[in-house]
């Protein structure tokens, strides 16, 4: 067997293994558990204990929306709506980014495109959900849950009323302010041990859809295409900063080339100003 068949071989065993200790944390494998339509309501009964979900349904499996060429594309882990065409997207989060509340902000938007036909009355927009569950705390606060919705900042007795809602939650919560069920589910994506009957049954669904080889293969593709994307955006941003450099060069601005490699924010600022897509 030549040598880059057997390396070729060792690549798929070492993404094999990893495939094979994913937990419920991985958004993919996330995504596949949520199929199961009595895991995904019971699931939006625990963090929404007020509302009463008879149904649900799954209008798209994990979701892509990409309204143009130019606009950043987006995939959602878990896409569905209710009995009452209320929308929610569902997304497993394990890195810890400050960019978080804003690009909830802009799911909730590219969503919102996705609802209303042009022509439509904007009253026919359908209230929304964006819920993020995350391994650590956001906003440090020890809150298990962190709901928000638009008010009046004058009065915040007066709701904006445009049913927009984003949660946030937090895995390493320590305050008592959600339900034992709750807490039970967040303490597995936590990584501990089931403790209810759910629980159990979403321990099971992760260890059968880690048996699906179709999954399996969908997962590594999916990591390989995100590799090469990783090569390319890099390999893009080291071209378009050499770029710049020559630029500031023959403009005889030796300081900026050195502030530029040192502040991300100044260097997109010359981006644009020298017009560096």
């Amino acid at each position: 067997m030549e040598r880059k068949q057997v390396d070729k071989m060792g690549d798929m065993e070492t993404k094999q293994t990893k495939w094979e200790e994913l937990s419920i944390s991985n958004d993919f494998l996330f995504g596949k558990v949520m199929q199961n339509p009595e895991l995904c309501k019971e699931l939006l009964q625990r963090i929404l204990p007020d509302l009463n979900i008879e149904r649900i349904e799954y209008p798209e499996l994990q979701k892509s929306i990409n309204m143009d060429m130019d606009a950043r594309s987006v995939r959602l882990d878990v896409y569905v709506k209710d009995e009452k065409e209320v929308v929610y997207d569902i997304e497993m989060q394990v890195s810890h980014t400050k960019e978080l509340p804003k690009r909830s902000r802009y799911y909730q938007s590219m969503i919102d495109l996705q609802l209303i036909d042009k022509g439509q009355l904007y009253d026919e927009l359908k209230r929304s959900y964006v819920i993020f569950i995350c391994p650590f705390d956001l906003y440090g606060k020890g809150r298990h849950i962190y709901t928000f919705e638009n008010i009046c900042k004058e009065d915040g007795s007066i709701s904006m009323g445009d049913e927009a809602v984003k949660i946030f939650l937090n895995a390493k919560g320590t305050l008592d302010d959600v339900s034992d069920e709750l807490k039970a589910f967040l303490d597995y994506v936590a990584g501990k041990k089931p403790k209810d009957a759910y629980v159990e049954r979403l321990e099971e669904a992760v260890k059968e859809a880690k048996k699906n080889r179709e999954w399996r293969h969908e997962y590594m593709t999916l990591l390989m295409r995100d590799q090469e994307n990783v090569k390319i955006g890099e390999k893009r941003g080291e071209e378009r900063l050499a770029k710049l450099i020559l630029l500031l060069n023959e403009d005889n601005r030796s300081s900026d080339v050195i502030r530029v490699l040192q502040n991300k924010e100044y260097r997109q600022k010359l981006y644009l100003e020298y017009h560096i897509i």
